[in-house]
Parts: structure tokens; sequence; C-alpha cells
């Protein structure tokens, strides 16, 4: 059942800017860990250390991303016009968690990141993320929203799919079940929950709007 109350949307003259903050809002955390990975403040092990925060970051904001559609749903909390810039974001963190990993954890030796990939169970988990969130990043533009159509929303629920690696790589990689990877977990077992029950809800508040309407009609 969705609450009756809303909160006021920003103008749209505003939201432009109000993305742009969000980037740079969003990445100030990766940029403030490279520095600090740069001048020796994230201890014995600062690759390791920048790798992890890199890609806990990167799953905050996919889980910030995916909680746009039930705010909008259940609180009428329109957040919608932020959920593309939320989606690059959780994209470039991966990416450069990524990176740190090939470049600076394996110094580009494949031999080393195929067999770690085999061994490693999250590593693959990571990997499938990855792979999975290219073509949702390729396609988080306007253009592709009109030439794909309604084969848009149909790609970009590969987010969910992308989430439920992304919280296994986490869990997996920390290697037991503490506090922060309960969290994760039950974040994901929420946002799924929701999915599978949201064409109900929707049903019903549309039924509400319907009967609603009928209501006002005879007035």
């Amino acid at each position: 059942m969705a609450f009756a109350f809303s909160l006021p949307s920003l103008p749209k003259r505003y939201q432009p800017a109000a993305i742009s903050a969000l980037y740079v809002i969003g990445l100030s955390p990766g940029v403030w860990y490279f520095y600090l990975a740069a001048t020796g403040g994230l201890g014995f092990n600062p690759v390791k250390e920048f790798e992890h925060l890199l890609g806990t970051w990167a799953l905050r904001f996919l889980c910030i991303g995916l909680v746009v559609t039930p705010l909008r749903d259940l609180f009428n909390v329109n957040l919608i016009a932020y959920r593309r810039a939320l989606g690059l974001i959780a994209f470039y963190y991966v990416l450069a968690h990524f990176a740190v990993y090939i470049i600076l954890d394996r110094g580009l030796v494949f031999s080393s990141i195929l067999s770690d990939i085999l061994k490693r169970p999250y590593i693959m988990f990571g990997m499938a993320a990855l792979v999975m969130l290219i073509p949702l990043a390729l396609t988080s533009n306007r253009w592709s929203i009109r030439r794909l159509g309604s084969r848009w929303n149909t790609l970009h629920k590969l987010s969910y799919f992308i989430l439920i690696a992304g919280v296994l790589h986490f869990v997996l990689a920390r290697k037991s079940l503490t506090l922060e990877p309960v969290f994760y977990l039950s974040v994901m077992f929420i946002l799924l929950g929701y999915r599978a029950i949201r064409p109900v809800i929707m049903a019903r508040k549309r039924a509400r709007k319907a009967t609603m309407s009928s209501r006002n009609a005879t007035r």
C-alpha cells in the first residue's frame, strides 16, 4: 500500500545542476581514497584496501539505484531523474575496482588473473557483474532509450542480476558473515522481494486510482 503523501520534486531547470552535483559528491570518496593510497594513508596494504573500498562504494550505489523505484511506488518520492547517474557512478566504481585489481594487484599478469578467476568463485561473480554492467552503462542515454524502446527496460532488468552477483562477490570475498555482509544480503533480499511483489502492488494502485476517478466523476 502506497503512502498518501509526496515530497515536492526539484524543478526541472535545476535538475542538470543537481545531477552534476550528484556525480561530484558520488565520486568524491573514490578520489579521496586514491589520494590516501598514494600518500600512504591506507595502512600496510594500500592496494588491497583501495580495491576493497572502491568495491564497497560500487555496491552501495548499486543498492541506492535500485531503491529509487520502491521509493516512488511506496512513498511518492520521485528520484527517477537521478537513477541513471546513480547507475553510472556504480559502474565507474566497479570499473575502478577492476582496474586496481588487474593493474596494481595483479600487475597485468594475465595468467595470474585467469588463474585467480578460475580458483576463486567470488572473483567469477565480480567479473559477471562487470560484464553485465557494460551494456547497461553503454545504453544509459536518451538515444539508446529511443532506439531500443521496450527492449531497453528488459535489458536494464539485468540490474537485479548484477546486484546478486555483486553481493555474492562481496560476501564471499569477506569469508565470514559479519554485520556488513549480512546488511547487504538483507538489502538484496528486500529489493528482490519487492521486485517479485511489485506487479501486485502496482495493480492495486491502479485499481484504487480508477475507483477514485470513477467516484469523482459521479459527484
